[in-house]
Order: structure tokens, then C-alpha cells, then sequence
């Protein structure tokens, strides 16, 4: 057989419960699967190389596939050991609910407080990742102006952050009391 894809097709075809089988003894069955499908995967890659009989040389790519995956499971477990010891009963709390709405009305209040341009060089910064010559672009000013003014914008926003806001309840009172 000269075309490469019917000389893989007959040896696939002929091997292939062969390298499952042996694949089936040392795995449970999606991995001997994938081991079974990437053995025959590196036999297309050296289909040229193929020894005669090819047999010999599946199983040995199969078994090389076996150890790789036992040596990465082990790794994963491994590591997966590491991680659960080192993780506190507050690790797997979850995160407080309250606290993040507190933080995002003070994000808000804090953005109410800059102006236009503010909000809009570091939502282009942020919200859109844009790179400082593409969100000059959009802006119309050149890459420069628009590092200076984000550099600007945050250190107002940190500001803003650090200063806490007046509470709802006293802000109400002293808005009618303007009235």
C-alpha cells in the first residue's frame, strides 16, 4: 500500500482492539480509550517509521501513554494534597455576601464622585482592556495624554475610595433640610 491513509486505515483497523485490550488491563475505560487514541495518533505522526510487525511497537507506545498518565495523575493528587492542607475552614467559608455589596456601593459612590472623564479613561482602561494607543484613539488624544490622564483618574479614584461616603440616611436629611 502506497497512500499513507489507507495503510493507516488497515493498521488501525487490524491493531486496534489489540492496544485497547492492552490499554483496558492497566486503565479503566475512557482512559485505556485515550490512550488507545493517542497511540494510534504518534503511529500517523511516524507512520514512515513503523517497524515490521507494528504490534510490538503499539503496545510499547501505549504502555509509555500508561505510565505518562499514572505519573500525571500522581502529580495531580499530589497536588491536590498540598491544597487541602493548606486550606483553613475560612478558605472554604465563601466569600461574605455583605461585604461585597458594602464594597461595591463604595466603588460606586466613589466613581459618582469623579467626573466624565474620569470614568470614561478608566473604563476604557479597565472594563475594556484597551491598550493606552487604542484607547487614545478612541479619546482623540495621543497614547501619552492618555497614560497621564488614567494615571490621573486613579489617584482621584483612590482618593475617593479613602474619603468614606456621607451615610444615606444623613444625606437625605441634609438635602431636605436644603429645601
Amino acid at each position: 500500500m502506497k497512500d499513507p491513509a489507507d495503510r493507516f486505515t488497515a493498521l488501525y483497523d487490524r491493531h486496534y482492539r489489540n492496544v485497547l485490550g492492552y490499554a483496558l488491563l492497566r486503565a479503566g475505560q475512557d482512559a485505556a480509550e485515550d490512550v488507545a487514541s493517542e497511540t494510534f495518533l504518534v503511529a500517523w505522526r511516524r507512520l514512515g517509521d513503523l517497524p515490521d510487525p507494528p504490534l510490538p511497537w503499539l503496545l510499547g507506545v501505549a504502555r509509555n501513554l500508561l505510565h505518562k498518565q499514572y505519573d500525571s495523575g500522581r502529580r495531580r493528587q499530589a497536588l491536590a494534597d498540598r491544597i487541602a492542607a493548606a486550606t483553613t475552614a475560612d478558605d472554604l467559608a465563601g466569600p461574605d455576601v455583605a461585604q461585597g455589596v458594602v464594597d461595591r456601593a463604595a466603588v460606586r459612590a466613589a466613581l459618582t464622585a469623579l467626573g466624565e472623564r474620569d470614568i470614561e479613561v478608566i473604563v476604557l482602561a479597565t472594563w475594556y482592556d484597551l491598550a493606552p494607543r487604542d484607547a487614545a484613539r478612541v479619546i482623540g488624544c495621543s497614547a501619552a495624554a492618555f497614560a497621564v490622564r488614567l494615571h490621573r483618574a486613579r489617584k482621584r479614584l483612590a482618593r475617593a475610595l479613602r474619603t468614606p461616603p456621607a451615610a444615606p440616611v444623613r444625606t437625605a436629611l441634609i438635602q431636605e433640610r436644603a429645601r
